[in-house]
C-alpha cells in the first residue's frame, strides 16, 4: 500500500478533481477535506469519496465551478448559494466571515442551500471554535431514515456537529450522525464485502438486515429510536427548510453521478464564548477537567486529534486500488 504524506494526498486529491472538471479554488477545498477526513481517521468521509466526488463532476451532477454567491439578508446572517457546487467551498466561505460577525453581535448564523455533502461535520465546527466561538453545524443529507413507526424514508442521517473552545488546548468537538451508525459506514462494509451488525439498518421490507447492500437500498435505524427520529425532523427543518434547500426526501444521491444534483443545505451557528459570561471558557475547562479525572473516560474529539497527529508524522496508508483509481481520474 502506498503511503502518502498529507501534502501529497492534497496534491493527489485536488489534481483528480480538477482533471475532472472542478475549479482550482473547487479542488483545493474539497481535495483539504477529504484529506483532513482521512486524517482523523473518518475514512467514510475521506479518500474514498474521490471516485464518486469524481463521476458527479464529469456528469455536471456537481458543478466543478460554481460560483458561491454571499448576502446578509439581516446584520448576523449569512445567506450562502452554493451554486450546486461542493459544499466546501460554500462551508469556507461561511468560516471567512461568522467568527468577526459573532463577536461584534455575540451570535452569528450562515445557512447555505443548493449544497452537497458537507464531509466530517466536525471540522468546521473545530476551526470556529479555535476563533473563540461555540459552533453548531446542522446537515441535511439524501432520504435514508424513516419517521418512527414508518417504512419510508423522509429524513437523512443527517449529522450535527458541535464545537466548544477550551483555553490553551483543542476545542472540545461532537460530530454524530442520527443513525445508529453513520450510513458512510455501511457504504464501506459493501465495498469491502463485509456484514454489517443487525440493528444498524433494515432492509426495503423493513427487516432488519446484516447485508449492507439490503441496508443501503432499505432504512437505517435511528440513534435512540423515535428520538432520533425526532432530532432528524429538526435538523431537516434547520438545514433545508430554513436555508431554502431542498429535504431529503427531494435530494438525490451523495454517492452516484444519477440525477440531477442534491441541492441539500446546511446552517451554521456561531456564538461568540464570551459575549454572555467573560469567564466562561474557563468554566468550560473546568468541566472538562471533571470528565477527563475519571479512569477511562476522554473527552469527546480526541481519538480524532490522537490519528491527525499520527498522520502528520506517519503519513496516510491507501489501499493500492483506491490510490491507482485516484491517480488515474481524469
Amino acid at each position: 500500500m502506498p503511503i502518502l504524506s498529507l501534502a501529497e494526498a492534497h496534491t493527489l486529491v485536488a489534481g483528480a478533481f480538477r482533471r475532472c472538471g472542478a475549479s482550482p479554488a473547487a479542488a483545493d477545498s474539497t481535495a483539504r477535506a477529504l484529506v483532513a477526513a482521512e486524517a482523523d481517521g473518518l475514512t467514510g468521509h475521506g479518500l474514498s469519496r474521490v471516485p464518486s466526488y469524481a463521476a458527479q463532476l464529469r456528469t455536471g451532477k456537481v458543478v466543478g465551478d460554481a460560483e458561491i454567491v454571499v448576502t446578509h439578508p439581516r446584520p448576523g446572517l449569512l445567506a450562502i448559494d452554493a451554486g450546486h457546487g461542493f459544499a466546501y467551498p460554500a462551508l469556507d466561505a461561511a468560516l471567512a466571515t461568522l467568527p468577526d460577525l459573532a463577536r461584534h453581535q455575540g451570535i452569528a448564523a450562515a445557512g447555505i442551500r443548493r449544497s452537497h455533502h458537507c464531509g466530517a461535520a466536525g471540522l468546521p465546527v473545530e476551526k470556529l471554535a479555535e476563533a473563540g466561538c461555540i459552533a453548531i453545524l446542522f446537515a441535511n443529507t439524501p432520504a435514508a431514515m424513516a419517521p418512527w413507526g414508518g417504512s419510508r424514508a423522509v429524513f437523512g442521517t443527517n449529522p450535527l456537529a458541535f464545537g466548544c473552545p477550551l483555553p490553551g488546548r483543542a476545542p472540545i468537538v461532537i460530530d454524530l450522525a442520527l443513525s445508529k451508525v453513520a450510513r458512510a459506514t455501511i457504504v464501506g462494509a459493501k465495498q469491502r464485502g463485509e456484514a454489517i451488525p443487525e440493528g444498524w439498518a433494515l432492509d426495503a421490507e423493513g427487516h432488519p438486515t446484516t447485508d449492507p447492500a439490503a441496508a443501503l437500498d432499505g432504512t437505517m435505524a435511528p440513534l435512540g429510536d423515535a428520538k432520533g427520529t425526532a432530532l432528524a425532523l429538526m435538523v431537516e427543518l434547520l438545514a433545508a427548510g430554513l436555508t431554502g434547500a431542498r429535504f431529503a426526501a427531494e435530494a438525490s444521491s451523495f454517492l452516484d453521478a444519477a440525477g440531477d444534483p442534491p441541492g441539500t443545505g446546511q446552517l451554521v451557528l456561531a456564538i461568540d464564548a464570551s459575549a454572555l459570561s467573560p469567564g466562561a471558557p474557563e468554566r468550560f475547562a473546568v468541566l472538562a477537567a471533571a470528565i477527563e479525572d475519571q479512569d477511562g473516560t476522554r473527552l469527546p474529539g480526541s481519538r480524532r486529534l490522537a490519528l491527525r497527529a499520527r498522520a502528520v508524522v506517519d503519513g496516510l496508508m491507501l489501499p493500492d486500488a483506491l490510490f491507482s483509481e485516484i491517480a488515474k481520474l481524469g
